[in-house]
Order: C-alpha cells, then structure tokens, then sequence
C-alpha cells in the first residue's frame, strides 16, 4: 500500500536529515620502508582515503630525484632517507632500517604533536617499525600493522638461515610483541592469515587484505607497440626468491626458437648484478632488458604493451607462500600470465586463469613459454579470463572493508 508523505512528516523528515553530521576527515599517517609512488598496496590505501576525504600523510623512503617533501595527488609523503636495494649483508640491511626508525620516530612524534594523528598505518616490513609510534599510541592514536610479507621466513629466505636459527626465533619474538602493540593487523593473503593467527594475533584483530588493483591505475588504455616483437615482461624486486635467474635460463633454452622474443625486466634489488651477470654469461644481453623501477602509472602502461606476464617465484618455504602482486596487475592490463605453481598461487588460482609451470624447473619453464609464444589462442583465453577475475577481485570491490577497520579504530 503505498503512503502519502504529508507536510508534517515531510518537515519532520528534514529536520531530521538537517541533524545528520558529516562524517568527520580522518587524520590519517602511512609509515613504510618502501616508496610511496613505486608500491601499488601503499598507494592504494592512501589516495582512497585521500578520495573520501581524509587528510593522508606518508612518512616513507626518498626516491631519486624527488624533494624531501612533495604531494602525490594530494597526498603529502615526507622522505626520510634515500634507499639503495643492495644490501649483500645482514648487518647493512638492519643498520640501514634501524637508521630509518629512528628517523621516523623523531618526525611522527613531531607531527603527531601538530596534527594529531586518528590512526598511523605501519606496513611491513620490518614489524618492529610500528613502535615509532609509541607517542602517538600513548596519545590515543590507534595503530594498523599491515604485514606484507612475514619476516622471520623472509629473513631465512633472504640470508639461507634455518627456521631454528636465533635470529629467525628473535624474529618471531619481535613480531608477536609489535603485533601486541597494534590495534589490528592486516596480511596480505589468507595462507599468512591464518599462520598469524595460529602463533600470534586473535581472529577478531586481523583481516586478509590481497594486493588487489586499483583499476583507477590498472586499466587498459590502448596499447602503442606496434611491431613484430614478442616482449615478455617481470616488473618488481629482485630479490633470490623470486627467480628470476630461473626464468633467464628458461629463456635461454628457447631464444633461438623463438627469435623475436625479449624479456624486458623492471626493478632493483640485491640480485641485480648477478642477473646482468648471468643473461651476458647466457648469450641473452640483447634480448634481456633491464630497467630502473618506475611510478605505478608508468609500469602499467610498460605492462600493457607486454605479450606476457612471468612470475617465475621459488617454491622455497618463503616464496611458496607469498602472493605476488604483479600476478593480478598483469590480469588487470589484459595481459597473460604463466607463474610458478606455488601453494598460494594454487590456493587463488586454476588453469583456465593462469598459465603454471612446474616451480624451479627450467625445462618446463621453457616449454611453457614457448607454447604461450607459438599459441595466441590459449594467450587470449587466459586474457579474457584473467580481465573476469579482477573485475570480481579489485581494490573496488574490496576497499570498503579496510574503511570500516579505519573508522571502527578511529571511533572507539
């Protein structure tokens, strides 16, 4: 039966509406050991709070050739040291992080001090770095720990040490109390999600959040490579784990079989050297590139213009388990992609998304990248279904559950 408003009710239903306060900007501070404009997970938290309306600041590494202090679409990151991805040692990779958390420390106290801070969101790693907010936390700031990867098994994967090596346990002791210090945890995958829970964090304090796209950035906009060439891409770290010496001598067994092939490689890390190193050694120098990374923008048009997405991850007990954001940035771009079988590649994905190979073998990583080079059919199948999947699983779709951790943070 339908009603009809009368002026009464209708005057009554203004006044109502007229006492509904808007919700109240958030002052929001993003810490990382990373760069702001070069990591898709951090960029994504801050500019969609940003969008809705919260004042966002970064305090975060500098990157080459930009000031101590600029605004990323309205979003002020704050520079505190440079970072060259060359550690070869244990002792200058934590020097180097220890300098930036005190560093941090001092300029998240200050500010706090001038803004007060709602909630600081501190990603990781390292874990420990969420106690450069002890003041604010004293002060009623609210703190978010986003581990994206797990240190004490990145630590033994990165340096070859056993998981019952001191430093590995010490590691672990650091990560249950900087979670104790947090407020609410956030993983980047539901295999950690769980591990979390079982050894450190309740249920109820974390959620698993993956590195989903943010197709304001990963969108296809029309690709301008117009040639005969067949460029497979990795965009990313490089580091050991991620395999992409494995991938370079998989390349090298089909690159006379596919001529007009080229891998094009995008990023730093401490296995640089040895890669350009190994595709010379291989007789790969004028069909491997390497370039510098780029802002988020860029490297998706790079991606866009690529034949094929290779995420050729080690099934070691670190890499086995750690998701690979390029996987579903490759999707979103509408590119193929042919990644490692690894369990949580398995755990996300089947055969009609992406393209497996057996992880660590070379041979089969060669015959599937020739198959995929010789196929354009199987690669506009695994296209048109990796496009379905991140329609269904984008940051979209998915941010409105980290908005509800923040407000429910900043209100309690």
């Amino acid at each position: 039966m339908t009603h009809a408003t009368t002026s009464d009710e209708l005057t009554i239903s203004m006044s109502t509406a007229s006492r509904v306060e808007p919700r109240r900007p958030l002052r929001v501070c993003t810490v990382a050991y990373a760069f702001h404009d070069s990591d898709s997970r951090i960029m994504r938290y801050t500019h969609a709070l940003k969008s809705r309306g919260d004042v966002v600041d970064v305090i975060a590494l500098r990157e080459s050739g930009k000031p101590k202090v600029y605004v990323s679409e309205g979003v002020q990151v704050i520079g505190v040291q440079p970072r060259e991805v060359n550690e070869q040692s244990q002792f200058s990779y934590l020097m180097r992080i220890v300098l930036f958390f005190l560093r941090t420390m001092i300029i998240l106290s200050w500010r706090h001090l001038r803004v007060g801070y709602d909630v600081i969101h501190v990603h990781s790693v390292p874990d420990f770095l969420v106690f450069a907010a002890i003041l604010p936390k004293l002060m009623g700031a609210r703190i978010v720990l986003d581990i994206h990867d797990l240190l004490p098994e990145l630590y033994a994967s990165k340096f070859s040490m056993g998981g019952r090596s001191i430093i590995v346990r010490l590691l672990l002791v650091v990560e249950r109390f900087s979670i104790l210090f947090s407020d609410h945890v956030i993983t980047a995958n539901d295999l950690w999600h769980e591990k979390l829970v079982a050894r450190a964090v309740p249920r109820a304090r974390a959620t698993a959040l993956m590195n989903y796209p943010d197709l304001e950035v990963f969108t296809p906009r029309g690709r301008n490579r117009n040639d005969d060439r067949f460029v497979m891409i990795y965009p990313g770290s490089l580091n050991w784990h991620q395999g992409l010496d494995i991938a370079l001598r998989a390349f090298a067994l089909i690159k006379d079989r596919a001529p007009l092939s080229e891998f094009h490689i995008y990023g730093t890390g401490p296995a640089l050297e040895e890669l350009v190193t190994l595709a010379k050694r291989l007789g790969l120098s004028e069909r491997v590139r390497f370039s510098g990374m780029l802002p988020l923008r860029e490297i998706a048009q790079v991606i866009e213009n690529a034949d094929l997405g290779v995420v050729p991850k080690r099934k070691n007990h670190f890499g086995n388990e750690a998701f690979s954001t390029k996987t579903l940035e490759f999707m979103a771009m509408g590119v193929p992609v042919l990644v490692s079988d690894t369990r949580i590649d398995k755990y996300y994905f089947d055969e009609s998304v992406v393209r497996f190979f057996d992880g660590e073998n070379i041979e089969d990583l060669a015959a599937q990248m020739l198959a995929l080079i010789e196929d354009s059919k199987a690669r506009e199948c695994l296209k048109s279904a990796g496009l379905q999947f991140v329609q269904r699983n984008s940051w979209d779709s998915k941010k409105p559950q980290y908005f509800n951790i923040i407000d429910a943070l900043a209100t309690n």
